[in-house]
């Protein structure tokens, strides 16, 4: 069995946090069935080797996965547009050990969000967030679809690693995935699928790989999830429907 490590935090809560829902209008297009940032990538850089865009980032030896996940964003953001650009471990750790203090103590996920807008990942910022509901699926499809993914942390089932390491999809504690262990994970997830007879859910990056989780363990376990805008959105044909305007006005508001 791999060694490889968690390191979410319990979730923070913080009432300026903005929601995805706000800002959805009627233009907003109905994601397809299926849809795969991944693929998307792998083809506008010309390769297929996952391991080399989406590396460990010292997540086996160390509780670095808020860090790891926005690295992986951002090689997918980048990537969307043909530019390659993989963020080097070593600063990923760097950054996670900055903000801990120098301790391996993990992070929850919204000091990394806030830190990534405010500071920057490897020196670039992101846009802004928001928050989606997990159990609105709909706006998970459409995060991957217009945004290249979904950045999210989950509750740790038993059967995690075992399942990873067996190339098996991961499941609800439920249907095979055990019991809950208390440990936190963060992850980016850059596609779904939905098409009946077909393999059913989302595809994840971590751990230097991607990783098929089916919707019910994202019913299960997933307890935060977010939209990250890249600088990029600020393009006005970049994610039609969305209301990018009231949610800058709204995040101005609330940062001051």
């Amino acid at each position: 069995m791999g060694v490889y490590r968690f390191g979410k935090k319990a979730k923070r809560l913080d009432t300026r946090t903005l929601l995805f829902d706000t800002y959805r209008t009627p233009a907003l297009p109905t994601p397809p069935p299926g849809h795969s940032s991944l693929t998307r990538v792998e083809m506008a850089l010309a390769t297929t080797n996952v391991g080399a865009l989406f590396p460990m980032d010292h997540n086996d030896t160390e509780g670095d996965c808020t860090l790891a996940g926005a690295a992986h964003a951002d090689t997918v953001f980048n990537g969307l547009v043909a530019v390659k650009s993989i963020t080097p471990a070593d600063v990923v750790l760097s950054d996670y050990l900055g903000l801990t203090g120098g301790q391996d103590t993990g992070l929850d996920c919204l000091t990394v969000l806030n830190w990534w807008r405010q500071t920057g990942l490897n020196g670039k910022k992101i846009l802004a967030f928001a928050e989606l509901n997990p159990a609105h699926h709909t706006d998970v499809m459409l995060a991957c679809l217009l945004f290249g993914g979904v950045y999210l942390g989950f509750q740790v089932p038993a059967n995690c690693i075992a399942q990873f390491d067996a190339g098996q999809p991961w499941t609800s504690p439920a249907d095979g995935g055990g019991a809950l262990t208390g440990d936190g994970h963060c992850v980016f997830a850059l596609a779904y699928n939905a098409v009946a007879g077909e393999p059913v859910g989302l595809r994840v990056l971590t751990w230097g790989s991607s990783q098929l989780a089916t919707w019910g363990w994202w019913d299960a376990v997933v307890d935060e999830a977010y939209c990250i805008l890249p600088p990029e959105a600020t393009d006005p044909a970049f994610a039609p429907g969305f209301n990018l305007a009231q949610l800058q006005t709204d995040l101005a508001a609330v940062t001051g």
